[in-house]
């Protein structure tokens, strides 16, 4: 029994230390949460003042710098949609693009290309493709086809579903023109005929503006006829030049000396006086002269 009542009292009084403690603790923590929660208020109200005083001190030194003045922008012009660049309705009327067109392609389907009755022809390798169709179409046809991948999205589905898959892309254009066959011959032979006519009109044209236009070159046989006239003038022009400072040299041969060379001395005379600038010699030359003279007057 003593020990039961020693355990008892032992329990009993730990008991009450730990509810001591425990209350204790809990005030203890409330202290701490407590001071805690007021060092975080006053850190909190410290930093909004300083944040506060930094605000300002940037403000003041932002309102010292000069602000330089940003040029207005200039608006951006809106990109072109794509109805932007859609062809017109005239150019698909061109091509055959009709609303006729349209409503014979939406009873296709795929099977309407992959069970036509068509044999395969061997491909031809240096055929190019440009612009998803093939370049042995001619001009009409790459054209319509360009076309109406861009306006009917039924052929456009069914080249991509069968190409090259299926068939390939020159037996898909065949087939498609072979079934669009009335609706589109009458628009290509039109338009073939168009373009004959405008290149009768273009030559006509070109006709007329040549048979405007003067002649600005001459034949050969012109030019050799007229080297020959400047030969002859430029040989006639020194013929005269040395008759004038030699005399006439056939004279001497068809006749006797008749005085004449008393013109051309006198000429020689006249000439040295203007100049003024006689020597010796001349004056030697001129006795023989002036003696010749004298005896053809005797």
């Amino acid at each position: 029994m003593d020990l039961w009542e020693r355990a008892r009292s032992f329990a009993g009084e730990a008991a009450k230390r730990s509810s001591v403690l425990v209350s204790e603790t809990a005030k203890k923590s409330k202290e701490i949460f407590s001071e805690t929660a007021t060092k975080s208020r006053e850190i909190a109200a410290e930093a909004t003042k300083q944040a506060d005083l930094l605000a300002g001190q940037i403000m003041h030194l932002a309102s010292d710098i000069p602000v330089p003045s940003i040029p207005p922008i200039s608006a951006i012009p809106p990109l072109p949609s794509a109805a932007e660049s859609a062809p017109d309705a005239a150019e698909l009327e061109r091509y055959g693009i009709t609303d006729d067109l349209r409503e014979f392609v939406n009873g296709m389907t795929i099977s309407t290309f992959r069970d036509f009755p068509l044999q395969d022809e061997p491909e031809m390798s240096n055929v190019p493709t440009v612009s998803n169709v093939r370049q042995d179409l001619n001009e009409w046809q790459a054209r319509h086809a360009t076309l109406v991948l861009s306006a009917v999205k039924e052929i456009s589905k069914f080249r991509y579903e069968l190409c090259p898959r299926y068939m390939k892309e020159r037996k898909f254009w065949r087939i498609y023109f072979l079934l669009v066959n009335n609706y589109s011959t009458p628009y290509e032979i039109k338009y073939f005929e168009e373009l004959k006519v405008k290149a009768e009109e273009e030559k006509i044209v070109s006709e007329k503006e040549l048979s405007l236009t003067p002649q600005a070159t001459t034949s050969p046989e012109q030019k050799d006829t007229k080297v020959p006239n400047k030969t002859s003038t430029s040989s006639s022009r020194e013929q005269d030049l040395d008759v004038f400072l030699l005399g006439d040299l056939g004279s001497d041969d068809e006749g006797p000396d008749d005085g004449d060379d008393d013109g051309l001395d006198d000429d020689f005379d006249k000439i040295d006086g203007a100049t003024g600038l006689e020597s010796d010699d001349e004056d030697d030359e001129k006795k023989p002269a002036a003696a010749k003279a004298e005896s053809g007057k005797e």
